[in-house]
């Protein structure tokens, strides 16, 4: 069975628990929800295969790879994953949490979008390694009820450079005030690296 790929590219993790890892990131193409921030560009994919994605991850030197979108969980199978470990590597998947996930993953980030999309962002997913939340400045912060290893809270980049001082302000605030909270930032934006 093909998959949509928006792009397969070699990077540092730029966010969450593993950031600054090497990682091989395999973006699928298409989403279920629309968030207004989306940083994904959908209009041009390319139609792979299992073994194609997995030999094609396989040309970088990191055994990271990291499945992301788009919701990467619209388009991946227990096939994929085997095979994906199978050539050594360790798997982690960034999700809005709105689908099940096959077995095997071994790193589970759910970025919930409920403030920003409504009902139809509704988790399905109860229990991750991390949560990461996108903050605007303007809604409130909350778990969703997901029972988490660890818990972001990541500004949201709003592309205007005073407002996003805003809202990193805000989130430490919060984050001092409520310590379960870890600080999330996009480092790969702030040191323009893909």
């Amino acid at each position: 069975m093909v998959k949509k790929i928006n792009e397969i590219f070699y990077s540092l993790q730029g966010e969450g628990r593993n950031t600054g890892c090497a990682a091989v990131f395999i973006r699928f193409a298409g989403c279920n929800l629309q968030c207004p921030f989306c940083d994904t560009d959908f209009t041009g994919y390319q139609e792979m295969t299992d073994e194609q994605i997995v030999a094609r991850a396989s040309e970088f030197p990191a055994r990271f790879a990291v499945l992301t979108g788009g919701e990467p969980a619209l388009h991946i199978d227990a096939r994929l994953i085997g095979l994906l470990h199978d050539a050594g590597f360790r798997i982690a998947i960034e999700t809005n949490g709105t689908r099940t996930l096959p077995d095997g993953i071994d790193w589970v980030t759910v970025s919930p979008k409920v403030e920003f999309v409504g009902e139809k962002a509704e988790l399905a997913l109860k229990r991750c390694d991390e949560l990461k939340c996108v903050y605007n400045g303007q809604t409130d912060v909350s778990d969703y009820g997901v029972e988490a290893s660890y818990y972001y809270l990541q500004p949201c980049d709003v592309a205007d450079e005073q407002r996003n001082i805003e809202i990193r302000g805000k989130c430490i605030e919060y984050i001092l005030g409520h310590p379960q909270w870890r600080l999330s930032l996009q480092i790969h934006k702030i040191c323009s690296f893909k």
